[in-house]
């Protein structure tokens, strides 16, 4: 078992001053018989964030914090999408989103906020169909909230994820290289036919932020040969993650505390065979069960690693 726990740690100042009131006695038991093992990450302005980085190197995949990684074509594959003439189709997620034009500033509302469901989705997705398809790009719903896209543009173009731009200025997300240029194109003309959708016109009618873009995110294809999976699929236990990315301490903290009294306590009471991987804004951590001596063992009960020193280095 591999348990990957998003949103761990925080950079923000509120948050980490919330931290300070936690108290998690099942990861301070736990951590004092675990060991540290794989690190990953670099710092909070990278373009993966540290748990999908720690998800892409268990699935065997390149995972620095600039790579492409391939989530859309998971999610096509998951879904028996059409894979291309080869088999090795480049993907990418569009997610309808709301940019929300301050003075100073373009924040992306979090999607989740957007409540969109599944007739007004797809209402959009056949709206901005044909300036994608135009552009030989091909188009397939999958969720409310996950269109997927092919072309050949997408095959390791690497773009932030929502995790990082949520909540957030997007301009030191947005791709500027080369290649990135016709998603640009795109995204303006995306924003100009949906300033004037009927659709948006109802939502606004009814109180809701509208949906004017979409954000790329997911791209590459496959890796054409199986990849050295590090194990079993690992679980992903995300409950951190809407009061992370809402700066809403509070709702963190008890998430947290949830956490520890559940899943946490369920590794703690394990003999071994598991990996937990805790993940912040910059770093991802895991931790693993490893041979002890009898003095190891002893010795831990009065020198167990603090959890809080070990989410606030995340």
């Amino acid at each position: 078992m591999h348990l990957i726990v998003p949103f761990a740690g925080t950079v923000s100042e509120a948050g980490r001053l919330a931290l300070q009131s936690l108290s998690l006695p099942h990861l301070d038991h736990l951590l004092g018989r675990l060991s540290p093992g794989a690190r990953h990450g670099s710092d909070e302005f990278s373009l993966n964030a540290p748990h999908e980085q720690a998800l892409a190197a268990a699935r065997g995949w390149a995972a620095g914090p600039g790579d492409a990684l391939p989530f859309a074509a998971v999610a096509a594959a998951a879904l028996n999408l059409p894979a291309g003439p080869a088999g090795q189709a480049a993907w990418g997620q569009l997610t309808p989103v709301h940019l929300d034009v301050g003075a100073e500033q373009v924040s992306l509302t979090e999607p989740a906020a957007l409540a969109l469901d599944e007739a007004e989705s797809r209402e959009l997705l056949s709206a901005v169909r044909t300036l994608f398809e135009t552009e030989g790009f091909t188009l397939h719903w999958a969720a409310p909230r996950q269109w997927l896209a092919t072309h050949a543009l997408f095959d390791g173009l690497a773009t932030a994820s929502l995790d990082r731009v949520a909540g957030r200025n997007i301009d030191p997300w947005l791709p500027d290289h080369r290649s990135a240029r016709l998603i640009r194109r795109l995204q303006n003309e995306v924003q100009m036919l949906l300033y004037t959708h009927p659709l948006n016109d109802r939502r606004e009618a009814a109180g809701l932020a509208t949906v004017n873009s979409f954000w790329l995110s997911g791209c590459g294809r496959l890796p054409a040969t199986a990849p050295a999976a590090t194990g079993a699929e690992p679980q992903i236990d995300d409950r951190l993650r809407a009061p992370a990315l809402a700066e809403d301490w509070a709702a963190w903290c008890e998430a947290w505390r949830a956490l520890d009294a559940g899943p946490i306590s369920s590794l703690a009471r394990q003999g071994g065979g598991f990996t937990l991987t805790l993940c912040g804004e910059r770093h991802a951590q895991a931790f693993a069960p490893a041979p002890q001596s009898l003095w190891q063992r002893v010795s831990a009960t009065w020198r167990q690693p603090a959890a809080l020193a070990v989410l606030e280095a995340l």
